[in-house]
């Protein structure tokens, strides 16, 4: 990868090197567009390091749904492992709390569930090629995904078996035998299973953004790190201003995902963003036990997965400020419980917390910001930005080139928010 962006004016700067920046970038680079991405960081090692590596064609649900309502109760008790909130933070996003709550009715659920199907099947299909030309396949397990309930929720499963088939993905409903077939090295804890058979999952998300990173490098595109201070209208282009120079281009993409926001504020755009923290600790597997795919303890609220640097436990969301100290009671109240369903050791490594992105729709922004010509925004792909972040990339490099983008992006306009 290149450490220095080119003197001229390029065509695109991309602003984060997550799994969404760098799909902008390279799919402007598939389209013949000279581009730099730019991050602090290495590319991959944000959020798009920690979550669960899943790329799943079922999460087309938001996650404001109807049943969030049933579930408000034991949220607001503040001690459900699935969500821990901060009240200070409640009580200063108050606005986004309301809008996040008002959006969870049926007549707003489903076209929003149409929305992110028609990104995620065109992210997918994106997925199963680059990943291919990146020289990263040997990371993606075609194995699916399994969310499992303890309890009698086979009417649970079974709704969401529906909902699902009604925009034609598939899964199957599994008992207590059928979730054994399926993962013999597990106790069997579970009573109910939904195996969404159409997804796929990978060892390191981190890996395949960096692998993604350096197939746009070898195409010709750059990748620098540097801190980003400040972008500036110039012209018929930008200024974007580094802590050490700075780069010219005719469009910059935004794709900073939680701070996303603050890089706008100073050109008058006040974006609904909030941070959905999660945790994750990695544990050194059984290798006679293992695991075979990612599973989901819908009744514990978290996650485990196998993963290149061992068996990684994903916490629930926490509500709170996007840069608020660590707490890790989420985390350590359900590493217990997964013991309980999946042999492993001793912890790997360090505690890892991030955040995830999220507009009170649960939808991302997807296209130009509404005053400023040549300024794109790609961000708020909350939970699945992983999964989503190449069809973000080819809706937003087609729109660059103005040519309409590969599925309809009305949902997901910028404009729903900020003017």
């Amino acid at each position: 990868m290149t450490e220095n962006a080119p003197a001229e004016q390029i065509d695109v700067a991309v602003l984060g090197a997550g799994m969404v920046g760098v799909s902008a970038a390279y799919a402007a680079r598939q389209r013949g567009l000279s581009v730099v991405v730019v991050d602090r960081r290495e590319p991959g090692s944000e959020t798009s390091y920690g979550n669960a590596g899943i790329i799943s064609s079922g999460s087309i649900l938001p996650l404001n749904t109807p049943v969030l309502w049933k579930n408000l109760p034991k949220y607001l008790t503040n001690q459900h492992p699935a969500l821990r909130w901060s009240v200070p933070w409640a009580v200063t996003n108050a606005g986004w709390v309301i809008r996040f709550l008002a959006a969870a009715t049926p007549s707003q659920t489903r076209p929003r569930a149409a929305a992110l199907h028609g990104l995620i099947a065109t992210s997918l299909r994106l997925h199963r090629d680059w990943i291919v030309q990146a020289d990263a396949g040997h990371r993606i397990r075609e194995t699916g995904w399994l969310k499992a309930w303890r309890g009698d929720a086979l009417a649970n499963a079974k709704a969401e078996q529906a909902a699902l088939a009604e925009f034609g993905i598939k899964s199957e409903v599994l008992d207590r035998q059928g979730i054994s077939a399926l993962e013999p090295n597990i106790v069997p804890a579970y009573s109910v299973g939904l195996l969404h058979t159409q997804t796929a999952s990978v060892d390191s998300p981190g890996a395949v953004v960096k692998a993604y990173a350096k197939m746009l490098a070898s195409a010709g595109g750059a990748v620098r790190q540097a801190e980003i201070r400040q972008i500036v209208s110039d012209g018929d282009g930008w200024r974007v201003m580094l802590a050490e120079g700075e780069i010219k281009a005719r469009h910059v993409v935004v794709a900073l995902g939680p701070w996303s926001a603050d890089l706008l504020r100073p050109l008058g755009y006040r974006v609904p963003l909030a941070s959905e923290r999660g945790y994750h600790q990695h544990f050194v597997p059984n290798p006679e036990r293992k695991l075979l795919r990612p599973i989901h303890d819908a009744d514990g609220s978290f996650l485990m997965t196998p993963m290149e640097q061992g068996i990684r436990v994903t916490s629930g969301v926490e509500l709170t400020a996007r840069d608020a100290p660590s707490n890790f009671a989420q985390l350590e109240a359900v590493v217990p419980m997964a013991r309980g369903v999946v042999e492993f050791g001793d912890a790997v490594g360090e505690r890892w917390r991030g955040a995830r992105p999220t507009l009170p729709d649960s939808l991302p922004m997807i296209g130009p910001a509404p005053r400023h010509r040549g300024l794109w925004l790609a961000f708020g792909n909350q939970h699945i930005g992983f999964t989503t972040g190449p069809g973000t990339g080819a809706a937003i490099s087609a729109m660059i080139s103005g040519d309409a983008p590969p599925f309809d992006t009305s949902a997901f306009s910028p404009g729903r928010y900020i003017s």
